[in-house]
């Protein structure tokens, strides 16, 4: 068991008014009747009582000896546990003998012991983790969550919650805190390193080839499609002197030399230039990862990147589409024949998934009872001060009524056994005393 801090006295003192009682007057009625009858019960032993003691005086019949001791022990018992019955919500007859009305009188300290007695006893991290472990909550959402109109249910609310909860918010105050936090965040990562270990990666086993040999495709392509420009711009860079006839011959090798060497490099798979290109690309990566002035230039780009009025607008256009796709979503979701879309998708196959595999389930009832669990060790001191708390608020008198009327029918049975069981012990000792 874990070592629970005694909770603290309320400080308030305001009355406030209790809530009401269910059945409170089935509850009354059934209090009543059991409190005459066990009133009718000592009544009756008083009056056995006396006409035992007036006949045996008149008539010295010895049998009435046992009749006078039982009866007069059973008043004795009878009245004895009405006082102790009596006591606790109220001072017998009126008079305030001391340790009378004992819940009126000790109610601050019964809410303290009640709370503590919850926080120690029922909130206990063991015990509510045993129970939370035979409810298994992850089964029973996922079994819940599995009925198709279920997990719509759940869909419908979850996007209304979102899209409440989105018009609530401040567009700005959303800016501001979706730039300062992927601003805190970029910032504390150094862009160059993690751009080479990615690039690493994609480079492995000579994928980059395969990039380049698109890029070879392309630049084909480019170059037959652009064949008359570049023929033009050979031209207008050659002097003015040489002859057209030379212009064009130039033209044509410069042209034919493109596509030539376009050629051979993408069926050469050994091609000087693709060792090049690999070294270029490997070179680059570690420059990326290792050299000074890289990673800093890398960085310097990265500041003026956050800092660029683009990347602000960027963000708010990222939470205005957020906004706005919530918004149909939710409008979506009223629609009679709504069939739940990809959300709904999501929570049922999640649901079929936890009780299909074994795995899953376990993880999932873990994750439910530790959620569970660490909202119980947050809240348990506090659940125990706002049951002190509620109870220290309450009228004495009102809270001493409360009990009553909850506890005090089956307080009657005191009396009546008081009764019984006196007048049995005093029927024993008067015959002892008549033995011996």
């Amino acid at each position: 068991m874990h070592d629970s801090p005694t909770i603290r006295e309320p400080e308030s003192r305001l009355i406030i008014a209790a809530p009401p009682i269910a059945d409170e007057a089935l509850k009354r009625d059934r209090l009543l009747r059991m409190k005459r009858f066990a009133l009718l019960l000592l009544l009756a032993s008083g009056v056995v009582f006396v006409i035992a003691l007036i006949m045996e005086r008149h008539y010295g019949w010895v049998w009435l000896g046992y009749v006078r001791a039982a009866a007069e022990a059973s008043v004795v018992g009878g009245v004895a546990d009405w006082f102790a019955v009596t006591a606790l919500f109220r001072h017998p007859l009126g008079i305030p003998i001391p340790h009378t009305a004992i819940v009126p009188a000790r109610k601050d300290r019964i809410g303290r012991a009640l709370g503590n007695f919850v926080q120690q006893n029922f909130l206990d991290r063991e015990v509510v983790a045993r129970k939370l472990a035979a409810l298994r909550l992850g089964d029973r959402a996922a079994q819940w969550l599995s009925a198709p109109a279920n997990a719509r249910t759940v869909t419908r609310a979850t996007a209304h919650a979102l899209t409440s909860a989105a018009n609530v918010l401040r567009d700005e105050d959303v800016q501001s805190f979706l730039e300062r936090t992927a601003g805190d965040r970029l910032r504390s990562v150094q862009v160059a390193p993690l751009l080479g270990r990615a690039l690493r990666l994609l480079t492995a086993d000579g994928r980059h080839q395969e990039l380049l040999d698109e890029a070879l495709r392309l630049a084909a392509r480019a170059t037959e499609a652009n064949d008359t420009l570049i023929r033009e711009k050979v031209q207008e860079q050659t002097p003015w002197w040489i002859p057209n006839i030379v212009d064009r011959r130039i033209s044509d090798r410069v042209v034919s030399g493109i596509g030539r060497t376009l050629a051979e490099v993408s069926a050469d798979p050994d091609h000087p230039l693709r060792h090049k290109f690999d070294h270029a690309v490997r070179n680059f990566i570690e420059r990326l990862q290792s050299s000074p002035e890289t990673i800093a230039r890398a960085e310097a780009l990265k500041e003026e990147l956050l800092a660029d009025e683009a990347t602000r607008e960027f963000i708010g256009t990222v939470w205005s589409d957020v906004k706005r796709k919530l918004r149909d979503y939710a409008l979506l979701t009223e629609d009679a024949e709504f069939s739940g879309g990809k959300l709904e998708g999501a929570i049922a196959s999640l649901a079929h998934n936890a009780l299909e595999d074994p795995v899953l389930s376990e993880k999932l009832n873990n994750w439910i009872d530790q959620a569970v669990l660490a909202a119980v060790d947050v809240s348990r001191t506090e659940i125990a001060q706002l049951i002190s708390g509620t109870v220290s608020a309450w009228d004495p008198q009102e809270t001493s009524r409360r009990i009553e009327l909850q506890i005090g029918r089956d307080l009657q049975f005191v009396r009546i056994n008081g009764t019984i069981v006196g007048g049995m012990v005093g029927l024993l000792l008067y015959a002892l005393t008549r033995a011996l």
